[in-house]
Order: C-alpha cells, then sequence, then structure tokens
C-alpha cells in the first residue's frame, strides 16, 4: 500500500513541475532552428556591395528611397538569370504573367474567397502550436520543422504514379535522385 501511495505522490509532484514550468510562457510554435551553434559572425549572412559607379550626370540622379534597394546591392537571383540569357525583371512579375492568366482563371472557376490566406495562417499557426508542445523540454534545440510537416507534403512520383494507374495522362516527371 505504502509503494502505491509514493508512486502516485510522485506521479502527482512531477505532473505538478510539468505543468507549473509552462505557466507564464509563451511556446515557440517556429519548429525551425536556424541558429548557429556557434558565437561568430555568420560568414553566410555577410554579402559585399557592387562597386560604386559614378553616373553619367549628376542631374539624373533618382530620388533617395530609405529603406529601399540601390544600385549597389547585390541580387543573386537576377544576376544569375541575366548571366543565363534570362531576363531578371520577370523575377518580380507585376501581376500575372499572360502565359498563365489561363491557368488562374481555370483555378478561380467556382469563384474565390478573399481570406484564405488568413484562414491558412489561422489553421497554420493552431497546427504548428499543437505539434509544439513539448519543444521547451528538448535538450538540445532541433529542427523539427520536416518531421512535423511530413505527412502535410505532396509526393510528387507517389501521385503521378496514381494518375497514371487511373487512366489519366500524365506528362514525363524528372528521374527519381
Amino acid at each position: 500500500m505504502l509503494t502505491k501511495g509514493l508512486n502516485r505522490g510522485i506521479i502527482l509532484i512531477a505532473a505538478a513541475l510539468t505543468l507549473s514550468a509552462c505557466a507564464g510562457r509563451e511556446r515557440d510554435i517556429t519548429l525551425r532552428v536556424v541558429q548557429s551553434d556557434q558565437s561568430g559572425p555568420d560568414e553566410f549572412g555577410i554579402i559585399p556591395g557592387k562597386p560604386l559607379q559614378q553616373p553619367d550626370q549628376y542631374t539624373t540622379l533618382p530620388a533617395p528611397n530609405p529603406g529601399g534597394a540601390n544600385r549597389t546591392d547585390q541580387n543573386p537571383l537576377g544576376d544569375g538569370v541575366a548571366a543565363l540569357g534570362g531576363n531578371p525583371a520577370r523575377l518580380n512579375p507585376a501581376g500575372v504573367p499572360r502565359g498563365e492568366s489561363a491557368l488562374v482563371a481555370y483555378a478561380g472557376r467556382n469563384g474565390v474567397d478573399p481570406n484564405v490566406r488568413t484562414e491558412l495562417a489561422q489553421q497554420d499557426e493552431d497546427y504548428r502550436r499543437r505539434k509544439s508542445v513539448f519543444t521547451k523540454f528538448r535538450l538540445k534545440r532541433t529542427d523539427l520543422y520536416n518531421k512535423i510537416y511530413k505527412n502535410e507534403t505532396l509526393n510528387a512520383q507517389r501521385e503521378m504514379n496514381r494518375y497514371r494507374r487511373a487512366g489519366v495522362p500524365t506528362p514525363t516527371a524528372p528521374p527519381l535522385n
């Protein structure tokens, strides 16, 4: 009898300590761990600017743009697209590109909910809050994002094979790595 009461007491004390550890704290629901374990600077976070250029005419200088981009800012994606012969301006399209307007019209054929982004953001926050119940109790911070969203991702190969078995014509897919 004494051991049964002792076990209950230990369980109650452990439960009380666990609950008290959670009280008054906001739970971390980010699920991503991007901080380095090292205390030094992040060598990949430093991008040197482009060299300064002297304008042809000082009267045609653009107006100051506080907080905005300037001519010496690096644009690795745009520079890569330009180096491969593409148009870097297409990285930031204004509106729907002409080639995709039919797709957008078809996707919205049954109507479009204007609050879909807000609703999805709230649902995702609730999902992360539920899945991050015990993240404070981990000894080492680990990246849980891929583990938690594993069942929420689409396996393109599996879906392509499923559609093919159903007789739906599908395009070819890139080989598996």
